[in-house]
């Protein structure tokens, strides 16, 4: 084999490497949403994956984390919006604290429990879904429209009126 079919063939490789990676992982991630967030089993979530935002409904996005004081303020207003929407708005809080070493499964879904969680539970460890929503701090919500546009932010706890106001008006968008 020449020096030429020998470079030839290896830059058939790279294309056709190349492609079956972009076909089985898409291309590049700009940085932004949706995401694919894993997700873990507990009271109302079910362990797999779930997009954020999910498609052609309401999504409330909840950041938190398990030390956060104010996140467990703020379960107060989702656990009541949740109970009044129920299935019509889909509710995911998603937590960017890294399973192992000090911290569990176990202590995520013991946080969960004790704090009335009854939706879909997520895990992001590399923050993607907290940086995608440019979020400084926590808690952090998120409302987007059915289309996936993100509507509203608030860092902070955001209080049960002003959820409800945000999730009538991405339902209208």
């Amino acid at each position: 084999m020449n020096r030429r079919r020998l470079l030839t063939g290896l830059a058939g490789l790279g294309i056709t490497g190349g492609s079956a990676w972009v076909a089985l992982n898409g291309l590049s991630d700009d940085g932004g949403l949706p995401k694919r967030v894993e997700t873990m089993r507990a009271e109302g979530s079910t362990a797999g994956t779930v997009q954020v935002p999910t498609p052609e409904t309401v999504t409330v996005i909840d950041l938190f984390a398990t030390w956060c004081m104010p996140c467990q303020e703020q379960m107060e207003a989702l656990t009541k919006l949740h109970d009044e929407y129920g299935d019509e708005v889909r509710f995911v809080s998603i937590t960017n604290e890294r399973i192992g070493g000090t911290l569990t499964k176990d202590d995520i879904r013991s946080w969960w429990n004790e704090n009335d969680g009854k939706w879909t539970l997520g895990l992001d460890p590399d923050s993607s879904v907290m940086a995608a929503l440019n979020a400084g701090g926590l808690p952090f919500v998120g409302v987007a429209a059915p289309d996936g546009t993100v509507t509203w932010t608030h860092h902070g706890v955001a209080g049960i009126d002003t959820l409800r106001e945000q999730i009538t008006a991405a339902k209208n968008e």
